[in-house]
């Protein structure tokens, strides 16, 4: 079982691909890197796989960061859409 949630560019070569998979028979979401160039198309070993049983904890930490957290020191502006997530994890 494998399906694609986003993708996220990077650069003009890569972009982030998250998904829900089974690795092994073990549930989970991966956030890897995919390159596409002359020398390679595919999936890089950088990235992170969240089991299943982890993903509530991972949600929970992610959705406690704040547009206001991710102003730099700067002053510059955080983003200014949000995209929230209902209790199923859905959007």
């Amino acid at each position: 079982m494998e399906k694609d949630i986003g993708k996220i560019t990077k650069n003009d070569t890569t972009e982030v691909v998250i998904r829900v998979d089974d690795f092994g028979g073990r549930p989970g979401v991966t956030i890897r890197e995919f390159v596409t160039s002359d020398r390679y198309t595919g999936f890089t070993k950088a990235g992170v796989r969240i089991l299943g049983t982890d993903f509530l904890k991972f949600r929970e930490m992610i959705n406690s960061i704040s547009l206001d957290d991710l102003k730099s020191a700067e002053g510059s502006e955080a983003p200014k859409e949000q995209t929230t997530l209902d209790d199923e994890g859905a959007i």
